[in-house]
């Protein structure tokens, strides 16, 4: 019987709302997601810090199999010249990785921002609030006020938007006003060929992350965006170990993209899978939602049941969540929608596995 390997993010002691042994609580989730969010992009990441994390994981029975994410520096994607020693400390962090068990590292190639909205607690009808992208907003404010916006209206720090990178907002946009995409693609490949060896070499594979949302924002380059580029990028370097990160809310935003045929195509190459589900307007706006299919646009259903269909066992996390019974948590990250998430998915997985194998017994591993 397959069976995929369900993980939960988690941003570490002292800097997450939810601790580990609630997540421990949360049936069928075997591992978390992490990173060491305090180290800045480029930086190298220490060993003695990794073996604390999974030290701390352990603990409760969790695996760390999962990274997400190693921060590529912005030098790497503008292409300076000073990459190559940003890139030298991306592969000994890789190196550090292997050390403690880790397979998959998640990273994206999104310049300065890793992802966009215009209000972090948009309140839904029903009365809880989520993540929102107003398509005039976006269009009308200017980078600076925009973060000015989210950081002094939230006590938490946002993945992404770290303030010690958004204090160069000005000097990030001047260096990016000739990149074109072309040119990041280049620096993408660059990087890959770099990487992708070393990360192959130690058994950890790399999964970028689709672009959020995927089209050009405030005049930045934005290429990991369809089916079509992805393609592109699996064949810049043409290894297992280039691989994907396939989030459905990112590339769900978009209409075109055909979640569930995008998953068939390139099933081998997803190393990672982040499930959200998303209502779009037709004005260009959209808002985050449960997980279930009826409250966005997004077919959960269809998407899991490709996953069933090409037999994937590898990592599925619930993404993003609503912020639902006047939880305080970071934007997207509280507990109990994520929670109800994972129910839903495993309702589906479940009974698909029980319409193929005939089985009552669906479940290979109990709370312990």
């Amino acid at each position: 019987m397959t069976r995929v390997k369900m993980v939960f993010r988690w941003f570490g002691e002292g800097n997450d709302t939810v601790p580990l042994s609630y997540i421990k609580q949360i049936p069928g989730v075997e591992g978390i997601v992490w990173a060491l969010h305090e180290l800045s992009p480029g930086e190298e990441w220490p060993l003695e810090k990794i073996l604390k994390v999974k030290n701390m994981a352990e603990q409760y029975g969790f695996q760390i199999d999962v990274v997400e994410s190693v921060n590529v520096h912005e030098d790497i994607k503008l292409g300076l010249p000073t990459r190559d020693q940003y890139i030298h400390k991306y592969t000994e962090t890789i190196k550090h990785l292997a050390k403690v068990g880790v397979k998959v590292i998640c990273y994206n190639f999104m310049p300065v921002f890793d992802w966009i909205r215009s209000d972090l607690f948009k309140e839904l009808g029903d009365g809880s609030t989520a993540l929102f992208y107003e398509k005039a907003k976006i269009e009308s404010i200017t980078p600076d006020k925009l973060v000015t916006s989210f950081l002094e209206n939230n006590e938490f720090t946002v993945p992404g938007w770290e303030p010690e990178r958004l204090q160069r907002l000005s000097e990030l946009f001047e260096a990016y006003k000739n990149v074109s995409e072309e040119n990041l693609w280049d620096n993408l490949k660059y990087f890959l060929e770099r990487v992708i060896p070393v990360a192959a070499q130690h058994g950890i594979r790399m999964a970028i992350h689709p672009d959020d949302p995927p089209w050009p924002i405030f005049g930045l380059p934005r290429i990991i965006t369809n089916r079509e580029n992805i393609s592109r990028l699996l064949h810049l370097v043409d290894h297992p170990y280039n691989g994907l990160t396939f989030c459905t809310g990112s590339l769900g935003a978009n209409p075109n993209n055909d979640l569930p045929e995008m998953i068939r195509e390139f099933g081998d190459r997803i190393h990672f899978a982040h499930i959200r589900n998303l209502k779009r307007f037709d004005n260009g706006d959209f808002i985050e939602t449960s997980h279930r299919t009826c409250d966005g646009s997004v077919d959960v259903y269809e998407v899991v049941k490709a996953y069933h269909e090409i037999g994937f066992s590898g990592y599925i996390r619930p993404d993003h969540g609503r912020h639902i019974w006047n939880e305080e948590c970071r934007p997207g990250y509280g507990l109990y929608d994520r929670a109800l998430g994972i129910m839903y998915l495993w309702g589906i997985w479940d009974s698909l596995v029980r319409m193929k194998e005939g089985s009552r017994h669906v479940c290979t591993k109990q709370q312990s």
